[in-house]
């Protein structure tokens, strides 16, 4: 009788990562990556293209072993205990993992069997998670009629069918439309909502800093920094006071800390002429300036989310 495997002892995180390193030939892709996240958050992973995002997430799903360090998921470490972490998880991957040429509710039903569903059950939890992710009016469809956003919600739903204690989304709303990709974050925070803890890899820093309870910046194979949004933003500098000329030109900046009697105060000290047709603005550190600040990719980032979706990976 193969014994049931035990997870570690004490209030584990839902993921636990120490001194995890992976090469390739010569290449060292992490080097003593370190991170933990807590059960039920959103915790986003940040990188430049080869950084080693997709890897973390293959070590963390099982699809690859490291080759040193620990990491444990769910409670269970992915190397000694790759069964047990499989049946506590659910990953999906930059491709969608559906059957075109079937319908969405023929998608749903046979990965429920497969599952071990009953035919019956199988169709009513296929029912459910289309009315949960909205797809209910497009379930009698072919999947190769539906657009990029559908498509995913229904690769989420096939995440679900039973539930993960963990979620790893690869890039999930890569090639999606504004409007699909904000329907998406919904999704994922409602899941998270609900209690599964999502780990997510993004090339949408907008996305990382509207969805994230917490964000990691990965430079160099090692985790640099590690905050919620606003604790991130604060280390690259303070809210600024912006004045600028009928041309656009900017014409003075002044720091303030964003409380309103700074702000009062930084436009006072302007001395602002009505007539002078100038215009005041706050300008506020974003992900995309922490992004910049902390790794050595000059140019990976942009201050538009729609720019920087080539540059990452």
């Amino acid at each position: 009788m193969i014994p049931t495997p035990t997870p570690r002892v004490g209030p584990a995180p839902a993921i636990d990562v120490r001194g995890l390193g992976k090469s390739f030939g010569p290449a060292a892709v992490l080097d003593g990556l370190d991170l933990a996240v807590h059960r039920g958050e959103i915790f986003a992973l940040l990188g430049a293209n080869g950084a080693g995002k997709t890897t973390t997430i293959s070590i963390l799903t099982t699809l690859l072993h490291p080759d040193r360090g620990t990491a444990a998921v769910a409670g269970f470490d992915v190397a000694a205990q790759p069964d047990a972490v499989r049946q506590r998880i659910a990953l999906t991957g930059q491709s969608t993992a559906v059957d075109d040429t079937l319908t969405g509710l023929e998608n749903l039903v046979m990965l429920s069997r497969l599952s071990g569903l009953p035919p019956r059950s199988a169709r009513s939890r296929a029912t459910e998670l289309l009315d949960r992710f909205a797809l209910t009016d497009a379930a009698t469809r072919r999947v190769g009629t539906y657009s990029g956003g559908m498509r995913r919600r229904l690769d989420l739903a096939l995440s679900f069918v039973v539930v993960p204690e963990v979620l790893f989304l690869d890039e999930p709303t890569t090639g999606v439309d504004p409007r699909s990709r904000r329907d998406l974050w919904d999704v994922i925070r409602s899941l998270s909502d609900a209690g599964t803890t999502v780990f997510l890899t993004t090339q949408y820093l907008e996305e990382a800093d509207q969805l994230a309870d917490r964000v990691a910046v990965l430079d160099g194979g090692r985790i640099v920094a590690t905050g919620t949004p606003a604790e991130l933003k604060a280390l690259v500098g303070t809210d600024t006071v912006v004045l600028t000329g009928p041309d656009g030109a900017v014409l003075r900046e002044i720091p303030t800390d964003g409380s309103v009697a700074g702000l009062r105060a930084a436009i006072a000290e302007l001395g602002l002429d009505e007539a002078s047709g100038a215009e005041v603005t706050l300008r506020r550190p974003t992900l995309d300036d922490v992004f910049l600040s902390l790794t050595a990719v000059p140019g990976a980032a942009s201050a538009s989310a729609l720019d920087t979706a080539k540059e990452f990976a």
